[in-house]
């Protein structure tokens, strides 16, 4: 049954246009069972132009986002900064640190090597060669799991839900080749870089080239302690390596071991052990500082291209911002919840809102609530710059692609954040139209499938829809 023969008579005087073309005459082009809700308002104004299904709660995948960057903007502001440290709480006699050196790790989530590289040189100008204390791995500004709940068990190892822990170096994530054996039946063999701090196993049995074992043995990786992996199932014999990229789970492991490298490097030595520091403690004195951009650039780079490693570190960092305690991820949403009724007057009312990235399927958010946001930041965009931050329909981020919206003819015009997961198409954003008219708009658009067969063009009903959809918003307001 399609889905328009579901919706009830009362949908039937929800109209689009001034020519009362019902939204059902666009989810016509969905594939049968998709859920649409859908809002559209101007800028400015209380009364929605379109109100489809407004109050339906729906997976709003990355459009979380959106929640996620206004608070941080309303509580940090546009110019905070992480910073990760190096400290002792002992002088510094001749060549010698007389105590632990401590790297303070505060969920920075564009740290790099090279970052750590500066900050081990540093501690080098300043005279240091030896250290008579242990190496400590601070990780206290964050608390509980570094995975939120809801996540997909099978995306964990993945590197775009690589765990927003404390301790992060180069988006804590690596890459291997994996090679198959020359004899079939013995297992394919991987080759990681030296410089990469994890440790991987093959158990992958390599298969020849018509084997039919293949169509339903698939590669799996299992994640050990202190980042040791174990890769199980069958690759079929190929010419060139297969080239694969892995999550770090143990991110204060991963990090310990990449100071120890760069300390041994510049050749400076320690008589300790390499240790963990989980509860707060008192600051030492400061030794060695590196500072990530400013929020209002990281926001720009996790709206434009979806991080969510950047989403999920800001969303613990304001829980533990606004709380004065370790971050996590419930004290973020508590967080969030009040910074967005305080002080932008948005309602959060029964959403569900357990991380800050849009990952977790526990999420759930109503298109006015989301229109609530849109409304303010449309209100406040000239303090807050927002709507420049968001993807651009034809240009940049995640939205330079779209081939709906490039058929709609709104390049340009569009600036929207996207929302996607497995079966979800989300929108929410803002369209100026033909005629001026600033318009703000959600879409949610969950439960779309096809049939196996039609795979390779499974997003064609996808852009049937939102081609008209968009074009007659644009061309009509």
């Amino acid at each position: 049954m399609r889905l328009s023969r579901l919706i009830t008579a009362l949908t039937f005087a929800v109209t689009l246009q001034a020519t009362a073309t019902p939204v059902e005459d666009y989810t016509q082009y969905l594939p049968d069972g998709t859920n649409l809700a859908f809002m559209a308002q101007r800028v400015g104004d209380t009364t929605p132009i379109v109100d489809y299904h407004g109050k339906q709660m729906a997976l709003p995948a990355s459009t979380m986002k959106v929640f996620t960057a206004l608070a941080a903007l309303l509580e940090l502001g546009k110019d905070f900064r992480f910073q990760t440290t190096f400290e002792s709480h002992q002088k510094i006699a001749g060549d010698t640190l007389q105590g632990d050196l401590v790297a303070r790790f505060g969920g920075d989530p564009t740290f790099t090597r090279q970052d750590l590289r500066n900050m081990v040189a540093q501690l080098k100008q300043k005279g240091v060669t030896h250290i008579q204390g242990n190496l400590v791995i601070d990780t206290s500004v964050f608390a509980s799991h570094d995975m939120a709940p809801g996540w997909p068990w099978n995306d964990l190892t993945q590197c775009f839900s690589a765990p927003p822990a404390a301790a992060i170096v180069d988006k804590n994530c690596f890459s291997i080749s994996l090679y198959s054996a020359k004899t079939p039946g013995e297992n394919a063999f991987i080759r990681i870089a030296s410089y990469y701090p994890a440790h991987m196993y093959s158990e992958v049995k390599t298969l020849g080239p018509n084997s039919g074992e293949a169509q339903y043995c698939e590669l799996d990786v299992n994640p050990g302690e202190l980042n040791r992996y174990t890769l199980t199932g069958c690759l079929r014999q190929r010419n060139d390596p297969l080239p694969l990229a892995f999550a770090v789970q143990d991110g204060a492991a991963w990090a310990g071991e990449i100071l120890r490298d760069e300390l041994r490097k510049a050749d400076i030595d320690y008589v300790g052990h390499l240790v963990r520091q989980t509860q707060p403690s008192e600051p030492g004195t400061v030794l060695a500082i590196e500072q990530s951009a400013p929020l209002h650039s990281l926001l720009h780079t996790m709206l434009k291209k979806s991080d969510n490693m950047i989403a999920d570190t800001v969303f613990r960092t304001i829980g533990h911002h606004y709380f004065n305690v370790p971050g996590t991820f419930r004290a973020g949403s508590d967080a969030v919840r009040r910074i967005l009724r305080d002080k932008a007057g948005v309602d959060m009312g029964n959403t569900i809102q357990v991380d800050g990235s849009g990952l977790s399927r526990h999420d759930l958010v109503a298109p006015d609530t989301m229109m609530q946001a849109l409304q303010f930041i449309a209100k406040n965009d000239s303090s807050l710059d927002f709507i420049s931050m968001l993807p651009l329909a034809g240009y940049d981020g995640t939205l330079q692609y779209r081939g709906g919206l490039h058929e709609a003819g709104v390049d340009g015009k569009l600036s929207a954040k996207t929302g996607s997961l497995q079966g979800v198409y989300n929108l929410a954003g803002f369209l100026t139209t033909s005629r001026g008219t600033r318009i703000a708009f959600v879409q949610y658009l969950s439960g779309y499938a096809v049939p196996p067969e039609d795979q390779r063009t499974r997003r064609v009903p996808l852009v049937r829809f939102e081609s008209r959809l968009y074009s007659d918003l644009y061309r009509n307001y």
